[in-house]
């Protein structure tokens, strides 16, 4: 069966190079340009692994975590924050909020792969 990604980031740039990426890995791929877009497309599906960035405008990614977590059906669905931040404290504020992996862009897609096929075992 066909594993599915949300992906979630306010880069256009992103967005394709990830869909790409994970359609060429055999993913299917639901895209969102930010936290309040991938909220909605949440809803309307069950994806097997979210990946989010931190900075986008109207929800950000750590806000975006917070919110899907809240809900009891969606706490078991590992997400992994892909961004350029390092950031020690939005580390932890990811890691607090229910963020299951962080991964540094720009991203290697053989690891992005790797992780993703870790965590949705």
């Amino acid at each position: 069966m066909m594993k599915t990604i949300l992906t979630i980031d306010d880069s256009r740039t992103m967005r394709e190079m990830l869909r790409r990426t994970l359609q060429d890995a055999g993913f299917g791929v639901i895209q969102a340009e930010d936290g309040v877009d991938g909220v909605e497309k949440l809803a309307g599906s069950q994806p097997n692994v979210i990946i989010t960035d931190v900075n986008m405008p109207r929800m950000d990614g750590l806000t975006f975590i917070e919110t899907v977590r809240k809900d009891p059906a969606n706490r078991g669905i590992p997400i992994l924050v892909l961004t350029t931040e390092s950031d020690a404290e939005k580390k932890a504020r990811a890691k607090n909020a229910g963020a299951t992996g962080w991964i540094v862009k720009p991203f290697d897609p053989e690891k992005l792969v790797a992780a993703i096929n870790r965590v949705a075992a």
